[in-house]
């Protein structure tokens, strides 16, 4: 109980937002009890949806604003690979050069609006672009800090030492 979509929870506000408005303390607190086991919510934070009456802002996923197309996406991997896969923060200073570059020699041939797309791109962007290009796992591993009790168990250390350290205490 107590987990709706956000369609369903702002439909309910819009529905209840008029009666919860029109009524008095008594009533308002039934619907707000309905309402808070309806949808899950903080009893503070409905009182504050239901007080205001429509929502905000639309709910659902937003809509997909995608301003670099495939054709520059595969041109941006081309690059990467060409500067060997440097991070987006590295690569987009160099892409001018590296476009013009791989242009002049016969490696790259861009439309005008892909090469404007290009060399628009922000580094965030790129790294965003290129997330799906890389490796699974992100290239290089993680380190991860191994348990103490593993590393002290691996080491081997004599019987005179650990009496030693134990009197040190």
């Amino acid at each position: 109980m107590g987990q709706i979509s956000m369609a369903t929870r702002d439909e309910l506000v819009v529905a209840l937002a008029g009666r919860y408005a029109s009524s008095r303390r008594k009533e308002r607190g039934r619907i707000l009890d309905e309402f808070v086991a309806v949808s899950g919510l903080h009893r503070k934070h409905a009182m504050r949806l239901l007080r205001a009456g429509l929502p905000g802002r639309r709910s659902g996923p937003r809509p997909a604003r995608r301003l670099y197309n495939e054709a520059v996406r595969e041109a941006l991997i081309v690059l990467w690979e060409a500067s060997d896969r440097v991070c987006g923060k590295r690569l987009r200073p160099l892409m001018p050069l590296l476009v013009e570059a791989m242009e002049r020699h016969g490696h790259l041939h861009l439309a005008a609006e892909v090469r404007a797309g290009l060399l628009a791109m922000s580094a965030a962007t790129i790294d965003r672009a290129l997330h799906d290009a890389r490796e699974p796992g992100g290239g290089r591993k993680r380190r991860h800090a191994p348990p103490a009790a593993a590393i002290r168990r691996s080491v081997p250390v004599s019987a005179q030492v650990r009496n030693v350290t134990r009197r040190a205490k």
